[in-house]
């Protein structure tokens, strides 16, 4: 196998990783008010059942405020329809895995931020940084490789030239 196409595979790998991912933390914002039904029979928090009573109220008083989540797993679903450029041309649409890059970085200040102003627990904003931690360890990795392709594909690009030169007039 080819050093080209073995980095295209490796990128591919790293690109499904980041997808399913992102697409599973996306759906999971769907069905909140059964999620934390689920969890508060797992685990005994006040935190968490206060959410869950939360959510009971507004689905049961103003079903509406959920709509917003849907929007949430809505847009995940979207961006994860951008990074099919990715999959079809990595060099080319690395900007992709770049934008994702700083949408990752973003989640720590916004955690940071609006957490202490929402009433949200300390410990709950370290679960929500670490999806912009875990989030661009795939992508810093995945960057690392299509630069690595770019510069193959320089060089290749650079031999065809070298071998064309001689026969153009």
């Amino acid at each position: 196998m080819s050093e080209r196409s073995a980095l295209q595979r490796r990128i591919r790998a790293w690109l499904v990783l980041f997808l399913v991912c992102l697409v599973l933390s996306g759906l999971t914002a769907f069905p909140l008010v059964t999620e934390l039904h689920w969890v508060n029979g797992l685990v005994s928090n006040d935190w968490l059942r206060r959410v869950g009573d939360g959510l009971d109220r507004a689905d049961s008083e103003y079903p509406f405020l959920l709509y917003g989540t849907d929007w949430l797993a809505f847009a995940h679903l979207v961006i994860a329809v951008f990074f099919y450029g990715v999959y079809r041309d990595p060099v080319r649409n690395v900007w992709i895995v770049e934008a994702g890059m700083v949408a990752c970085v973003g989640v720590v200040p916004l955690a940071l931020l609006s957490a202490p102003v929402r009433g949200i627990p300390g410990w709950w904003s370290l679960i929500d940084i670490s999806f912009g931690v875990f989030g661009i360890l795939p992508l810093i990795a995945l960057r690392r490789l299509i630069k690595r392709l770019e510069v193959l594909e320089a060089a290749e690009g650079a031999g065809y030239l070298a071998k064309a030169a001689p026969m153009m007039p």
